[in-house]
């Protein structure tokens, strides 16, 4: 039988409980689906790439990515981006575009009900 695998960061570790208990607290199964992916093993996460972003969001959206945003393609929508972690060049890209780039842990303040966000992965 194999053992079972956790994370060793720790503060991964720490949001993926805080997650967890947002999703229980206010009824909303967005953090406990972004909670499920930052579980993954790292080789089923996928970066997300900014000209991915600007593809599939619409103007004023706010975005979950479960994992690292990445500065390949251009970004011309304001859109708010909470992520786990970000290259230096994707969050300079999305203050360019007029957006916010958030934490996950700040998303989940801000929007504790998961109203209005979407899940990209």
């Amino acid at each position: 039988m194999a053992a079972r695998r956790t994370k060793l960061n720790p503060e991964l570790r720490r949001l993926v409980v805080e997650l967890r208990r947002a999703g229980k607290a206010h009824g909303a199964s967005i953090w406990g689906s972004v909670a499920d992916r930052l579980e993954r093993a790292r080789h089923q996460v996928v970066p997300l790439n900014v000209g991915r972003l600007d593809r599939l969001a619409a103007a004023g959206d706010t975005i979950a990515v479960p994992g690292k945003l990445l500065a390949a393609g251009p970004l011309s929508k304001r859109v708010t981006v909470g992520a786990f972690a970000y290259s230096t060049e994707a969050r300079a890209k999305v203050h360019a575009a007029g957006g916010t780039a958030l934490s996950l842990h700040e998303l989940v303040k801000a929007r504790p009900d998961g109203a209005g966000v979407r899940l990209l992965a």
